[in-house]
């Protein structure tokens, strides 16, 4: 018996003809490997801000900032999964051939986004509390 797709079913990939699947592992090949480089990213970050302001943040070192530290890099790497919802929309759109050469902006916005929030978090909550 053959299986009928409609282009506006779950199972299809809407105007890509793509499966939901197929769309998804895509997206994964897409983002998963820059994931490192925004992590690298944030950390030199992070790594700036001690080295450069290390007799200030000397005190700001415990074990209850490491916790926020972990827990803060844990919720930017959920943020970095709101990626996903837009490559998955994006491909299942009539753009998708011209969405896939640019999708290196919304990692290169993401990440600057990401670096401008934890720029700020180390400034604004951070900093002033640690002298």
């Amino acid at each position: 018996m053959a299986r009928a797709q409609s282009s506006g079913s779950a199972a299809s990939g809407g105007a890509s003809g793509m499966t939901i699947r197929e769309i998804v592992a895509g997206a994964a090949r897409f983002w998963e490997p820059r994931r490192v480089p925004y992590n690298g990213v944030l950390v030199v970050v992070v790594l700036a801000w001690l080295v450069l302001t290390w007799p200030h943040f000397r005190v700001a070192l415990t074990l209850e900032s490491l916790l926020a530290l972990v827990s803060l890099a844990l919720v930017a790497n959920a943020l970095y999964c709101v990626a996903y919802a837009v490559e998955i929309a994006m491909q299942r759109t009539a753009f998708r051939a011209g969405w896939r050469p640019w999708r290196w902006i919304l990692w290169l916005a993401g990440t600057l986004l990401a670096v401008a929030l934890a720029w700020y978090w180390i400034a604004d909550e951070i900093y002033p509390h640690s002298g």
